[in-house]
């Protein structure tokens, strides 16, 4: 648990950052394995997801424990996290990367979007893929699948520690989603990898203009040459970025 509350300020640079330039800083710090492996977007909104994490951990279905009529029961654990997850928050599962069944479906994400959480991302499928895609709020997964959680997995703990896409995920850390994927952010580190990236993100459009006009990249990317540094600066003060 963390007392970390991600403000507007970070929130809106994170929006405008790639998690590209989130794996490049948090491995200057030494972390390497931040990226939630094996998801995408369901359907890319051509906008970022940024949000505090809320977790869910599933683990193998047994038998005994998982008939269907255990969704009748109003302290199921998929159901509560749905309904308990905060406006803003990342509702994020770990499925075990077990994408053969469902971990989540249209109606629950759906209701996660009505009760303004910022995401939602599994490291196994969901079903009514289709629906999930044509709702506004970012969602990610492996693949789609059709089969209820119930057949494979069991939902158990409510904001705990999780592994997702063999990635660590804490509650309070802070997710960024872009097209490519996910990153996870320790929440301590938010504030400074949101603005380390912001000037990443201004040098790297830099480099591409560069680039386009027939740059080199050696002594360009990155600015080891004095003229590479002083034309970054030129172009900073005509832009005004």
């Amino acid at each position: 648990m963390t007392d970390f509350t991600l403000s507007d300020e970070t929130r809106d640079l994170l929006m405008q950052v790639s998690t590209a330039s989130v794996a490049t800083a948090l491995y200057k710090r030494g972390l390497r394995n931040q990226f939630i492996q094996g998801v995408s977007p369901v359907n890319w909104k051509g906008r970022n997801m940024v949000g505090q994490a809320f977790t869910l951990r599933y683990i193998p279905a047994r038998e005994d424990r998982n008939p269907i009529e255990v969704f009748r029961n109003a302290g199921h654990p998929q159901r509560v996290a749905v309904e308990t997850c905060p406006p803003g928050h990342v509702l994020v599962m770990d499925s075990r990367k077990d994408p053969r069944a469902a971990s989540a479906g249209s109606i629950l994400v759906t209701r996660l979007a009505m009760r303004g959480c910022a995401g939602i991302v599994s490291d196994g499928g969901f079903r009514d893929a289709e629906g999930i895609g044509k709702l506004d709020m970012p969602a990610y997964h492996k693949r789609p699948s059709a089969p209820t959680n119930l057949t494979l997995h069991e939902a158990l703990d409510i904001n705990v520690p999780i592994s997702c896409g063999d990635a660590a995920v804490f509650p309070g850390d802070v997710l960024v989603g872009d097209g490519d994927g996910v990153m996870v952010i320790p929440a301590h580190l938010a504030d400074e990898i949101a603005k380390e990236c912001t000037g990443m993100e201004t040098f790297e459009d830099f480099v591409l203009e560069q680039v386009k006009d027939g740059a080199a990249i050696i002594g360009l990317y990155p600015p080891t040459s004095d003229k590479a540094q002083s034309d970054y600066a030129a172009w900073r003060k005509k832009t005004g970025r």
